[in-house]
């Protein structure tokens, strides 16, 4: 019997990623979770520690759960402001072949 492999989805991260975000970042990774997860953050133009960590939990959710959740795109904002916090995103970035 062949099993029925989950739909990838994807979540458009908005511009501003601060402590009012933060709950409804969640809210959409919940309703996400249990399916592959591409994350686009091109468009992030301010990101704040505490969205950081809920993608962090996110990550660790995925990996947990055995899904891929990857970021196909990072706005130069969202890569060095994770670079200043500490966060190493770098094995989350999908690479090109």
């Amino acid at each position: 019997m062949a099993t029925k492999k989950a739909a990838r989805k994807s979540l458009s991260l908005a511009p501003v990623l601060d402590l009012n975000e933060a709950n409804v970042l969640h809210g959409k990774l919940m309703g996400l979770r249990g399916n592959p997860l591409v994350i686009d953050a091109s468009a992030v133009e301010r990101v704040g520690a505490l969205c950081l960590q809920v993608l962090m939990a996110g990550a660790k959710s995925w990996e947990e759960d055995k899904q891929s959740f990857t970021f196909a795109k990072v706005s130069d904002a969202f890569a060095k402001t994770t670079q200043l916090i500490g966060v190493n995103i770098d094995h989350l970035v999908a690479k090109e072949i």
